[in-house]
């Protein structure tokens, strides 16, 4: 792709943002939204953040692993763990990225 081509589509990204962002603005209060679908809309970014994070556990150097011998996984096992416990995300976070940490070091 030529320099102008770049520019072009990060342009068009841009103007496409807007809009679709803007879009909700305009004419958000105009559109009313059956209860049903509110309420299921509370759970879509519980749902894209599950979507994006538990693969993750279980993908290792391109390949599907669910042994104990995959550091994510134990971490993520036993940082959710940590979180039943505690009920604080921050230390979860410090919890869970210590035990992955050390876990790949000893791997």
């Amino acid at each position: 792709m030529s320099d102008l081509e770049i520019w072009m589509v990060i342009i068009l990204l841009t103007v496409a943002t807007v809009i679709d962002r803007s879009a909700f603005w305009v004419v958000g209060h105009h559109i009313n939204l059956p209860k049903r679908v509110q309420e299921a809309l509370r759970y879509a970014p519980s749902c894209a953040l599950a979507a994006i994070v538990v693969p993750d556990f279980f993908i290792n150097d391109n390949q599907i692993v669910t042994s104990w011998h995959n550091p994510k996984l134990i971490a993520g096992v036993a940082a959710s763990f940590f979180y039943l416990w505690k009920k604080d995300m921050l230390l979860t976070i410090i919890f869970g990225m210590s035990v992955f940490t050390l876990i790949r070091l000893y791997f």
